[in-house]
Protein backbone atom coordinates (compact mmCIF):
# COMPACT_ATOMS: atom_id res chain seq x y z
CA UNK A 1 0.00 0.00 0.00
CA UNK A 2 1.51 3.40 -0.58
CA UNK A 3 1.83 5.79 1.53
CA UNK A 4 1.74 9.45 1.33
CA UNK A 5 2.85 11.82 4.13
CA UNK A 6 2.19 15.69 3.82
CA UNK A 7 4.46 17.73 6.06
CA UNK A 8 4.61 21.32 6.84
CA UNK A 9 8.09 21.90 6.86
CA UNK A 10 8.99 24.87 9.13
CA UNK A 11 11.93 27.58 8.42
CA UNK A 12 15.34 26.23 8.80
CA UNK A 13 14.82 22.78 7.97
CA UNK A 14 16.51 20.99 5.53
CA UNK A 15 14.29 19.22 2.92
CA UNK A 16 16.11 15.52 2.92
CA UNK A 17 16.71 12.64 6.44
CA UNK A 18 20.39 13.54 6.62
CA UNK A 19 22.42 16.82 6.26
CA UNK A 20 25.35 16.39 4.20
CA UNK A 21 27.26 19.50 5.80
CA UNK A 22 27.03 17.71 9.55
CA UNK A 23 30.24 18.28 11.91
CA UNK A 24 33.32 17.49 10.52
CA UNK A 25 31.80 18.36 6.81
CA UNK A 26 32.70 22.20 7.25
CA UNK A 27 29.49 23.47 9.76
CA UNK A 28 29.43 24.57 12.73
CA UNK A 29 26.73 21.87 14.25
CA UNK A 30 23.67 19.62 12.98
CA UNK A 31 20.89 21.17 10.92
CA UNK A 32 17.19 20.23 11.31
CA UNK A 33 16.55 17.88 8.99
CA UNK A 34 12.74 15.72 7.75
CA UNK A 35 14.22 13.23 10.67
CA UNK A 36 13.96 15.63 13.33
CA UNK A 37 10.10 15.59 12.72
CA UNK A 38 8.82 12.74 10.40
CA UNK A 39 9.42 9.10 12.22
CA UNK A 40 8.35 6.94 8.72
CA UNK A 41 10.60 4.51 7.36
CA UNK A 42 10.99 4.20 4.01
CA UNK A 43 9.68 7.58 2.67
CA UNK A 44 11.43 10.38 0.22
CA UNK A 45 10.76 13.63 -0.54
CA UNK A 46 8.85 14.01 -3.72
CA UNK A 47 10.54 17.33 -4.62
CA UNK A 48 12.52 19.95 -2.33
CA UNK A 49 11.86 23.26 -0.92
CA UNK A 50 14.41 25.15 0.34
CA UNK A 51 16.08 25.47 3.95
CA UNK A 52 14.57 29.30 4.15
CA UNK A 53 11.32 28.29 2.90
CA UNK A 54 7.96 27.02 4.91
CA UNK A 55 4.99 24.55 3.91
CA UNK A 56 3.71 21.55 2.27
CA UNK A 57 6.52 18.62 1.53
CA UNK A 58 4.89 15.69 -0.04
CA UNK A 59 6.58 12.14 1.25
CA UNK A 60 6.09 8.83 -0.36
CA UNK A 61 7.43 5.49 -0.25
CA UNK A 62 6.15 4.97 -4.40
CA UNK A 63 9.09 5.88 -6.61
CA UNK A 64 6.45 6.30 -9.44
CA UNK A 65 4.47 8.84 -7.40
CA UNK A 66 7.08 10.75 -6.03
CA UNK A 67 8.19 11.08 -10.45
CA UNK A 68 4.87 12.08 -10.65
CA UNK A 69 4.77 14.81 -7.77
CA UNK A 70 8.24 15.90 -8.47
CA UNK A 71 8.68 15.85 -12.68
CA UNK A 72 7.76 19.51 -14.56
CA UNK A 73 7.25 17.37 -17.14
CA UNK A 74 3.67 16.68 -15.42
CA UNK A 75 2.95 20.29 -14.81
CA UNK A 76 1.15 19.37 -11.42
CA UNK A 77 0.51 23.30 -9.81
CA UNK A 78 2.16 24.16 -6.70
CA UNK A 79 0.86 27.32 -4.89
CA UNK A 80 3.42 29.42 -2.95
CA UNK A 81 1.65 32.34 -0.25
CA UNK A 82 4.53 34.93 -0.99
CA UNK A 83 5.39 38.02 1.01
CA UNK A 84 7.40 40.55 -0.70
CA UNK A 85 9.27 43.60 -0.30
CA UNK A 86 7.53 46.56 -2.02
CA UNK A 87 3.50 46.93 -3.54
CA UNK A 88 3.23 44.75 -6.41
CA UNK A 89 1.53 46.75 -9.27
CA UNK A 90 -0.83 45.64 -12.10
CA UNK A 91 2.38 45.48 -14.87
CA UNK A 92 4.60 43.72 -12.00
CA UNK A 93 1.46 41.03 -11.63
CA UNK A 94 0.82 40.90 -15.43
CA UNK A 95 5.02 39.69 -16.17
CA UNK A 96 4.77 37.00 -14.08
CA UNK A 97 1.31 35.90 -15.66
CA UNK A 98 3.41 35.92 -19.18
CA UNK A 99 6.24 34.66 -17.33
CA UNK A 100 9.63 36.12 -16.76
CA UNK A 101 13.04 35.59 -18.50
CA UNK A 102 15.60 33.77 -15.59
CA UNK A 103 19.36 33.46 -15.87
CA UNK A 104 18.28 30.02 -17.06
CA UNK A 105 15.58 30.58 -19.83
CA UNK A 106 12.46 32.10 -20.03
CA UNK A 107 9.30 30.40 -17.23
CA UNK A 108 6.38 29.36 -18.10
CA UNK A 109 3.62 31.84 -16.93
CA UNK A 110 2.42 31.79 -13.60
CA UNK A 111 -1.06 32.37 -11.80
CA UNK A 112 -0.28 35.63 -9.97
CA UNK A 113 -2.30 37.35 -7.82
CA UNK A 114 -2.08 40.37 -4.79
CA UNK A 115 -3.29 39.03 -1.41
CA UNK A 116 -4.09 40.34 1.86
CA UNK A 117 -1.84 38.84 4.28
CA UNK A 118 -3.14 35.26 5.04
CA UNK A 119 -3.60 34.30 8.56
CA UNK A 120 -0.07 32.57 9.34
CA UNK A 121 1.77 31.15 12.49
CA UNK A 122 4.66 33.62 13.35
CA UNK A 123 8.33 32.72 11.39
CA UNK A 124 11.39 32.55 13.66
CA UNK A 125 13.25 34.27 13.20
CA UNK A 126 10.38 36.95 12.08
CA UNK A 127 10.78 38.25 8.74
CA UNK A 128 12.70 41.56 9.10
CA UNK A 129 10.95 45.08 9.21
CA UNK A 130 11.41 48.37 7.38
CA UNK A 131 9.34 51.00 8.44
CA UNK A 132 10.02 52.73 5.20
CA UNK A 133 9.69 50.15 2.37
CA UNK A 134 5.96 48.20 2.67
CA UNK A 135 5.37 44.26 2.16
CA UNK A 136 2.48 42.89 0.43
CA UNK A 137 1.38 39.13 -0.23
CA UNK A 138 1.16 37.43 -3.62
CA UNK A 139 -0.39 34.20 -4.02
CA UNK A 140 1.53 32.26 -6.89
CA UNK A 141 0.57 29.29 -8.61
CA UNK A 142 3.63 27.77 -10.93
CA UNK A 143 3.87 24.44 -12.89
CA UNK A 144 7.52 24.02 -13.22
CA UNK A 145 10.03 23.68 -10.30
CA UNK A 146 13.57 25.14 -10.60
CA UNK A 147 15.72 26.40 -8.17
CA UNK A 148 14.45 28.58 -5.88
CA UNK A 149 11.82 29.73 -8.69
CA UNK A 150 9.70 31.89 -6.96
CA UNK A 151 12.28 34.21 -5.19
CA UNK A 152 13.87 34.51 -8.79
CA UNK A 153 10.69 35.44 -10.60
CA UNK A 154 9.34 38.13 -7.84
CA UNK A 155 13.02 39.84 -7.87
CA UNK A 156 12.72 39.99 -11.56
CA UNK A 157 9.68 42.14 -11.13
CA UNK A 158 11.12 44.17 -8.60
CA UNK A 159 9.67 42.55 -5.93
CA UNK A 160 12.26 40.07 -3.64
CA UNK A 161 10.83 37.68 -1.60
CA UNK A 162 10.88 38.31 2.62
CA UNK A 163 9.24 34.96 3.07
CA UNK A 164 7.80 31.85 1.14
CA UNK A 165 5.23 29.33 2.02
CA UNK A 166 4.34 26.52 -0.03
CA UNK A 167 0.61 26.19 0.64
CA UNK A 168 -0.86 22.95 -1.79
CA UNK A 169 0.77 20.83 -4.40
CA UNK A 170 -1.83 19.50 -6.81
CA UNK A 171 -4.72 18.53 -4.86
CA UNK A 172 -3.12 18.42 -1.70
CA UNK A 173 -2.86 21.11 1.34
CA UNK A 174 -1.75 22.20 3.70
CA UNK A 175 -4.46 23.17 5.50
CA UNK A 176 -4.99 22.23 9.77
CA UNK A 177 -1.03 21.48 9.27
CA UNK A 178 0.89 23.47 11.92
CA UNK A 179 4.65 23.71 11.12
CA UNK A 180 6.57 20.92 12.09
CA UNK A 181 3.10 18.37 11.97
CA UNK A 182 2.17 16.15 9.66
CA UNK A 183 -0.35 13.11 8.81
CA UNK A 184 -1.39 10.75 5.93
CA UNK A 185 -2.23 12.11 2.67
CA UNK A 186 -4.57 10.26 -0.06
CA UNK A 187 -1.94 9.21 -2.63
CA UNK A 188 -5.03 8.54 -4.98
CA UNK A 189 -5.91 11.72 -4.71
CA UNK A 190 -3.85 13.25 -7.94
Amino acid sequence: MTRLILFNKPYDVLSQFTDPGAPGQGTSGPRRTLSDFVPVPAVYPAGRLDRDSEGLVLLTDDGRLQARIADPRFKLAKTYLVQVEGAPDPAALERLRRGVTLNDGPTRPAEAEAIDPPALWPRDPPVRFRKSVPDHWLRLTLREGRNRQVRRMTAAVGLPTLRLVRWTIGPWSLDGLAPGEWREGDPAAR
